[in-house]
């Protein structure tokens, strides 16, 4: 069955996604807002902010709100972006009244005492920590820093301690109305749902709510950069990033099979070059992150450390050679299947199916239907990936990351020297 969509009067999208025959569901609550919202000085408020709706919300303590979730036999859980942020429920057919009040107490009715503030911020500390603790954690905040130095989408989703002192419930509750605006919402469910019961029960819990409308962020600039840190440690930890096309490019497609035969599987051309063939990296893969306005080609590796300038220059050597010739019969055909087996995949899940409605409800202004992402993606020929290739290679700039011992320091230069020769 088609997805169908309706506008609640504040702006509210709700996507209703019948699988028949199921007995689960799942539902979806995003909004369009997130760190790019951010000021330095509200560096990490929108993720303190989720943190914070679990602590109570409407008549519910912290525990209540699991708890009467996972009575049911669901689960919840929620995540903070660059770009969203979302909250989940799955559940059992029949619960979704429950799943739809919990979701509205958490986004509209937290109630954000100042003591929890105080606690979840101390947590929040130790979350900084724990990311700068973990190699393979941290450079990627490094390499992020890089590529959009002095921007919002170059600061750590996490914010710091420094800028996350200042929370306080009045504070807080302000960036909440602001982030959690209606008008910029989505509610999607998939599995067992009943289309007129979903409209009913989001005019009650949705529908109330008055939008607060908020400017869109400055525009994201790559800017590039080499950055490394010396560690004590065993492995050096790699990422290497290019300016890429953002969600909404014509090329998308292309751009989705070019980091897949690079990087995206024991098959893909980074895998076999770099592991089995050189014995260059224990783990390395390739990742294409779209965003409104921009975008990231990005690989990771880890790699000894004496091995990383080596393990850099045939990175950029791939990414090259796949630009310039174009990819083979074989790998594109394999790459199609990997992706297009990805969607029918996804589709027999209704958590995967609600998060994907929100996602392209936020993106495109409705769901996308999968056979037409899968149209999309047989249509790219080799000539759109040799094409793609150049347009990630024509500024010149790389954003680079090098986390480990001393002797891997110059893999990041390399990358970039290589890589824009």
């Amino acid at each position: 069955m088609t997805a169908t969509i309706h506008t609640l009067s504040n702006g509210v999208r709700v996507v209703c996604d019948p699988m028949p025959g199921l007995r689960t569901l799942a539902l979806t609550v995003a909004v369009r807002g997130g760190t790019r919202w951010e000021s330095e000085s509200r560096s990490g408020w929108s993720h303190l902010l989720e943190h914070l709706v679990f602590k109570g919300a409407g008549d519910m303590g912290a525990r209540e709100i699991v708890e009467r979730i996972e009575a049911e036999g669901g689960s919840i859980n929620a995540a903070t972006g660059y770009e969203r942020t979302s909250f989940e429920v799955r559940a059992l057919d029949g619960s979704l009244g429950l799943a739809m009040q919990v979701l509205s107490d958490l986004v509209f009715r937290p109630a954000l005492d100042p003591a929890e503030i105080e606690r979840e911020k101390d947590v929040v500390a130790q979350e900084i920590a724990e990311a700068f603790d973990t190699p393979d954690d941290h450079v990627f905040e490094m390499a992020q820093t890089m590529a959009f130095a002095g921007q919002p989408m170059g600061r750590p989703i996490l914010g710091s301690v420094d800028s996350l002192k200042p929370v306080d419930r009045a504070s807080i509750e302000a960036w909440r109305a602001r982030l959690y605006s209606p008008d910029r919402m989505v509610v999607a469910v998939s599995g067992a749902v009943d289309e007129t019961e979903l409209l009913a029960l989001a005019e009650r819990w949705f529908g109330d709510a008055v939008a607060m409308p908020a400017d869109a962020p400055e525009p994201a600039r790559f800017t590039g950069g080499v950055a490394t840190l010396g560690r004590k440690i065993e492995q050096a930890n790699l990422v290497f990033q290019l300016p890429a096309i953002p969600v909404h490019d014509a090329a998308m497609p292309a751009m989705r099979l070019f980091s897949e035969i690079l990087g995206g599987g024991m098959a893909s051309r980074l895998f076999q070059s770099a592991r089995e063939d050189r014995g260059l990296a224990y783990a390395i893969d390739a990742y294409h992150e779209p965003y409104d306005d921009t975008g990231v080609l990005g690989i990771y590796a880890g790699a000894a450390a004496d091995r990383s300038v080596e393990l850099a220059e045939v990175c950029a050597d791939e990414v090259r050679d796949l630009t310039d010739k174009g990819p083979t019969d074989a790998e594109l055909s394999r790459a199609k299947a990997v992706l297009r087996g990805g969607v029918w995949m996804s589709d027999e899940s209704p958590a995967s199916r609600a998060g994907r409605n929100a996602a392209q409800t936020l993106m495109f202004g409705r769901p996308v239907a999968s056979d037409d992402t899968v149209t999309r993606l047989e249509a790219v020929s080799a000539g759109d990936l040799r094409a793609v290739g150049a347009r990630v290679l024509a500024s010149g700039l790389a954003a680079t990351a090098v986390l480990g011992p001393r002797a891997a320091a110059g893999a990041g230069k390399a990358f970039l020297e290589r890589v824009a020769r």
